[in-house]
């Protein structure tokens, strides 16, 4: 049996930019994907801590170092620039992986969405 387990999480980082008219996804600086363990193409959640919006997308890379979090297409409709969001990508394991999986969790400055 496989069951889905947090693999990364970048918490809380402020959304810098809402771009509707885009085929869709987030941009998320390349720093921060690198450190997250996460690539471009992945499906994530985006949880939004002022709205309570819980939605999926994939994840394209922006600007290294420019700390740039931008929810393009659609999902530029759930957020507001200055949000506080929460970015999950899950992996499915077998219960055994799963008991001993650590998942990488970032805690970049919530100001500049840099890692400190």
């Amino acid at each position: 049996m496989m069951i889905e387990i947090v693999r990364s999480k970048i918490h809380r980082v402020k959304i810098t930019g809402a771009e509707l008219n885009y085929i869709g996804s987030i941009t998320i600086d390349e720093e921060l994907l690198d450190a997250a363990q996460m690539i471009v193409g992945e499906k994530v959640q985006i949880v939004n801590l002022q709205n309570g919006e819980r939605f999926e997308t994939y994840t394209i890379a922006g600007k290294r170092g420019a700390g740039e979090i931008t929810l393009n297409g659609p999902a530029a409709r759930k957020v507001q620039v200055g949000d506080t969001i929460i970015i999950i990508a899950y992996a499915l394991a077998s219960i055994e992986e799963a008991r001993n999986f650590k998942p990488t969790i970032l805690f970049p400055n919530e100001e500049t969405n840099r890692l400190n």
